[in-house]
């Protein structure tokens, strides 16, 4: 039969009093495991526990039910890292709290869920109420590059379908408000914005929109647009740009297989008035219109108001031959110190001589120069040159003149 506990844990007590002078006193922690000797050479006994066996430095370490942590640097248990936390419980955000007189909030995940060549179903999240309970919710919508607005009352519901005045091929963007009992209306989430399909059956997926459009330039043809490309679940067939007014026409003014198209000069409509560009697929199916670019008609600046004019005779003419004089008149305000006239002759003449100026001839270009004693032209006065040449099947006199390479009358 084994020493008994209470033996046993005298004992323990006697050798713990014996390690008191070096170690200091024990430290006694009632109802907890015991733990090993800590840095401090303190022991730690536990007054419930089976009969300790005695360490190598003579104190009685007790045995604990489960295992005792280790110390810390500090002498101290560390706790337990490994713990199971308590789970988060999610929780849902509360309601807006409305004020007196508020209207109800925008209803919320407004979108498309069915769309047909002439109809269009629209769902969103129920608004919650102002300052009184939701009655009833409406959809407004409209035509692209139109000034045309609709507007249906759905009652209070969730999901509509609108069918007035849709029709195929063609871009809406829907709103929807909610109205409150006492008639105060929310504002609406962002458009909607849709093109409906040109048929039932078959390919009904539209082009992308094209994107990108620019007015790159001005030319002789018109404004220079051009755009990046669509793309389409079987293929874009092309493209076709319209001009808007700014009203609620708009009118197609090209059509091109190309990304890029010379669209006439426009001077009508409004300051509103845009073009823009649809990608088409072979169904007959059209995307939502790129972004408009608004031409800009810049009044071009006056041409200056011509200071000299000038007048050619034929003084003499005979078969394969001719006489003429050039007259130059200054109608400018100042005087004109050294003067060259230039101009193409009327047919194919060629100069052999001349007075009262020099000249030059390059293929039907003739330069006429002023002489040492006439370079000066004074306001309202005015020069005479004679010319002396040859033609072989028109003699017709030039039209065009200019003085210092400025046009003359």
């Amino acid at each position: 039969m084994g020493t008994p506990i209470r033996t046993l844990f005298a004992a323990a007590v006697t050798t713990a009093a014996l390690a008191t002078a070096s170690t200091g006193p024990a430290t006694a922690t009632a109802a907890a495991p015991a733990p090993h000797l800590n840095t401090a050479g303190v022991a730690a006994a536990t007054a419930v526990a089976p009969a300790p066996h005695l360490n190598t430095a003579g104190v009685a370490a007790a045995t604990a039910f489960a295992p005792a942590p280790r110390p810390n640097t500090a002498g101290l248990a560390a706790a337990d890292r490994g713990a199971a936390q308590p789970e988060a419980v999610p929780s849902t955000p509360a309601p807006p709290t409305p004020t007196n007189g508020q209207a109800p909030f925008p209803p919320a995940d407004f979108r498309v869920t069915g769309i047909t060549p002439t109809s269009v179903t629209l769902s969103w999240t129920a608004s919650h109420p102002g300052s009184s309970p939701v009655d009833s919710y409406a959809v407004n919508y409209h035509q692209a590059f139109n000034d045309l607005y609709w507007s249906q009352s759905v009652g209070n519901v969730t999901t509509v379908t609108i069918t007035a005045s849709i029709r195929p091929a063609h871009q809406y963007s829907f709103y929807v408000l909610a109205r409150g009992a006492d008639g105060r209306i929310s504002t609406s989430p962002p458009a909607v914005v849709v093109v409906t399909p040109a048929g039932t059956t078959g390919d009904t997926t539209p082009p992308s929109a094209p994107t990108g459009l620019r007015i790159a330039g001005v030319t002789a043809d018109g404004f220079a647009l051009d755009w990046e490309p669509s793309t389409d679940n079987t293929a874009v067939a092309g493209y076709d740009v319209y001009f808007f007014d700014g009203w609620f026409t708009s009118t197609i003014v090209g059509t091109t297989t190309a990304t890029e198209f010379a669209a006439p000069l426009t001077s009508g409509g409004t300051s509103l008035r845009a073009y823009y560009v649809r990608a088409r697929d072979a169904a007959g199916n059209v995307s939502i219109a790129s972004n408009p670019v608004t031409p800009t008609v810049t009044t071009p600046t006056p041409p200056p108001a011509r200071t000299c004019r000038v007048t050619y005779t034929t003084t003499a003419e005979w078969p394969g031959g001719f006489a003429a004089e050039v007259t130059i008149t200054n109608t400018g305000p100042a005087a004109v110190d050294g003067w060259t006239l230039a101009f193409p002759t009327g047919g194919d003449q060629r100069v052999a001589s001349s007075w009262n100026a020099t000249f030059a001839q390059s293929g039907r270009n003739v330069t006429v120069t002023a002489a040492r004693w006439n370079t000066r032209i004074a306001s309202g006065g005015s020069v005479t040159a004679g010319l002396l040449g040859r033609w072989t099947t028109s003699n017709a006199a030039p039209t065009a003149f200019t003085l210092n390479s400025a046009p003359c009358d």
